[in-house]
């Protein structure tokens, strides 16, 4: 059975990034505002399994404080916490736009990620 629009944006936002493979566009883009854009699906494979190398690297906390669904649209806000060797590495507040074609495939994702300041 195919998951929900809700169910692949939230696999996504938590870091269980191959569970959303199959249900990206080809043309997808993926906006981290402020910090990079990638376009087309191999190109945002390539980098989510670029951080889910990070992902292993450290300890993750990852979050969920709202989530908001709308046709063919889906927003999660929440924060992300990193930990090494028992230390908090990087906290992240972050919100994701996640945007869906008339197939339900993930065409747009807008993702808004801010460091904790210490």
């Amino acid at each position: 059975m195919k998951p929900t629009q809700k169910e692949i944006a939230e696999s996504f936002s938590s870091g269980n990034f191959e569970l959303t493979f199959p249900f990206l566009s080809e043309k997808i883009v993926w906006d981290v505002v402020g910090e990079n854009r990638f376009k087309g699906k191999a190109e945002v494979i390539t980098n989510c399994k670029q951080t889910s190398k990070y992902f292993e690297s450290v300890q993750t906390n990852f979050r969920t404080d709202d989530i908001i669904v709308t046709d063919n649209k889906v927003v999660i806000r929440g924060t992300g916490e990193f930990i090494r060797e028992g230390k908090r590495v990087n906290l992240i507040i972050a919100c994701d736009v996640y945007e869906f074609d008339e197939n339900s495939e993930l065409e747009k994702i807008s993702s808004y990620c801010i460091p904790e300041k210490k």
